[in-house]
């Protein structure tokens, strides 16, 4: 297989492919384009360029940001080589960008490359089935996804990546089912039904936590996912308990945040509507607690309205 962008160097010159490539050029672009290797010394030597890895140069003498760390762990991996993974996925915008992230780029099971700092390479005998039809190359966006979930330390955090994933519009859950069909991968059948909940509209994984472990794990009747109301959406509603249940894992301390939070709650008061607000540790550390409030709202619209305790020894809900 040849270099990805011998085709771009061929068309449009060095110079364009060096500033596509946010200032980063291989040895291999440079033979390519006529440029001697004494003449590569010499810039080096003058510290016109810095050298990123073996073979791999950027071209000003400044700081080295994510972008130019990105397109050099893929230069130097090879011409087989493709992002992958965390990386992968955030290209294509399935996940939010993280430069503290190492780069991830695999490359075919034939090859071996040695390894560099803050870059993880992989081996894959079906790299080049898993391709997206762009350049520069990565894995296809639902190979990206499983590509995290097989080296995710937790299903949680597996979990996490599917519903960020699938939040963004750019892959779907029917999707991800069908590429699990017929392969072996570490949470695979755990996340099938999980999969199910998020194609329902759940969101975060503080949605899934609380879908299992507070509302399904006490018996609580189905809440509503994302409903729009207002030209913005609520977590979960429980319409027919005129009840409201919004989850936010991050803590803000921003006033506009805090403002929008608020005013959706002022608004949902107008509608007669109950707001109960959880966090993370609410829903992982409390959820019978939660449960039990949840439950307390529903109550006063069905006071006969049934529910059980968790596995929890010491869940109070009844």
């Amino acid at each position: 297989m040849d270099w990805w962008w011998r085709q771009q160097l061929e068309d449009e010159g060095l110079a364009v492919l060096i500033h596509e490539q946010h200032r980063v050029v291989a040895r291999a672009q440079l033979s390519a384009a006529g440029v001697s290797d004494v003449e590569v010394r010499r810039r080096l030597r003058s510290r016109r360029r810095q050298t990123m890895h073996p073979g791999v140069y950027v071209t000003h003498t400044g700081p080295v940001g994510y972008d130019e760390q990105l397109v050099a762990a893929l230069l130097y991996a090879g011409p087989e080589a493709a992002w992958s993974h965390y990386t992968a996925a955030e290209q294509f915008g399935l996940i939010r960008p993280d430069d503290r992230r190492p780069v991830y780029v695999t490359i075919p099971w034939r090859r071996r490359v040695r390894a560099r700092p803050n870059v993880v390479i992989t081996r894959d005998a079906h790299w080049e089935e898993r391709l997206a039809a762009v350049r520069p190359p990565r894995s296809r966006p639902v190979e990206a996804v499983l590509e995290i979930v097989g080296i995710s330390r937790s299903l949680d955090a597996a979990a996490a990546v599917v519903a960020e994933a699938c939040q963004s519009g750019r892959v779907r859950p029917d999707q991800i089912l069908a590429a699990l069909v017929g392969r072996r991968l570490r949470y695979g059948a755990a996340l099938r039904p999980i999969l199910a909940d998020v194609a329902q509209g759940t969101h975060s994984l503080l949605e899934l936590r609380y879908l299992r472990d507070v509302e399904r794990a006490h018996g609580l009747p189905s809440g509503q996912r994302q409903r729009a109301v207002d030209d913005e959406f609520t977590d979960v509603a429980y319409v027919l308990y005129e009840l409201v249940v919004e989850l936010d894992g991050r803590f803000h301390f921003a006033p506009d945040q805090r403002w929008r939070d608020l005013d959706r709650d002022n608004r949902a008061a107008l509608r007669s509507e109950t707001t109960l607000r959880y966090g993370w540790l609410d829903v992982t550390s409390r959820p019978c607690a939660a449960a039990v409030q949840v439950l307390q709202v529903m109550r006063r619209k069905a006071p006969t309205l049934s529910a059980h305790p968790c596995s929890r020894p010491s869940c109070p809900v009844r």
